[in-house]
């Protein structure tokens, strides 16, 4: 499992895998309970690439937001 530390959000890290362009797992942790199980839940099934393009640039304060994040992540994963 991959952990990615987040910046700038009320979320402190990413748990994330990815299994052959599909997100398998997605763990936020900490931020807005509901809102961040409820994204956590919906990127999983999904092509990453896909997902890290339409959550990109999300904000919700200080120009970044958990889905935005999430994005993050879903890139940093790959490299």
């Amino acid at each position: 499992m991959f952990n990615y530390k987040c910046r700038g959000t009320c979320s402190t890290s990413i748990d994330l895998q990815i299994e052959n362009g599909i997100i398998t797992a997605c763990r936020i942790n900490n931020g807005c309970k509901g809102n961040t199980q409820g994204v956590a839940k919906l990127v999983i099934g999904r092509n990453a690439e896909e997902m890290a393009s339409l959550l990109e640039g999300i904000q919700c304060r200080g120009g970044t937001s958990c889905p935005d994040q999430l994005s993050r992540a879903i890139r940093a994963y790959h490299d």
